[in-house]
């Protein structure tokens, strides 16, 4: 998989997380703790940027393998969230994106321009047929962008992540490359 690097606006840019930026991305999860918390199973584990380095560390080697990447979001040069393919499945050409927002980035366009972005490298650049989202039912914010970018929510996922203390329904929202050819082609805005 080639290095992977996203200018998408002026301030914006996506690019494929390195070792060097495990601090970095720490101090925002440590920032942002309680606000990514609500939906993120996985904050209270993040306890030291030794697991920042550990995440990056797993996202090269997938990267390596053709798997998937992770991409850090930088607005004006500083790391905002993250983005990337979850597994890649090349038989059936399917992917699924996950990402976060540190909480004072919301609300500026980022997440669904970054989702744009990744969304198109997948039917144009890796030839894939399917991307899908999974966000908690309740999760409003998450749902708008992908609903924004013109995915269909396909159905619930009953009590399926388990965050801290209780369970979250997972709606599931997909898009097909003959779809979003269709939809992109019409769209001249999101």
């Amino acid at each position: 998989m080639p290095d992977i690097t996203f200018d998408i606006e002026n301030a914006l840019r996506l690019k494929v997380l390195e070792q060097a930026d495990a601090a970095e991305l720490f101090a925002l999860i440590d920032t942002n703790r309680s606000h990514l918390r609500q939906w993120l199973p996985w904050i209270d584990a993040n306890a030291s940027i030794n697991e920042s380095v550990n995440f990056i560390q797993s996202a090269e080697l997938q990267q390596k393998e053709n798997l998937s990447f992770q991409c850090g979001i930088y607005h004006q040069k500083k790391l905002a969230g993250v983005i990337g393919f979850h597994r890649i499945d090349w038989i059936n050409r399917i992917t699924e994106i996950g990402y976060w927002l540190g909480e004072e980035y919301q609300g500026k366009g980022i997440m669904t321009k970054s989702c744009l972005t990744l969304v198109n490298y997948a039917f144009l650049n890796f030839g894939l047929n399917r991307v899908q989202i999974r966000c908690a039912s309740k999760n409003y914010r998450s749902q708008a962008v992908v609903r924004r970018l013109g995915f269909f929510e396909e159905g619930i996922l009953q009590q399926a992540e388990f965050l801290y203390d209780h369970y979250v329904d997972l709606s599931i929202y997909g898009m097909t490359a003959d779809r979003w050819k269709t939809q992109y082609q019409s769209r001249t805005k999101i």
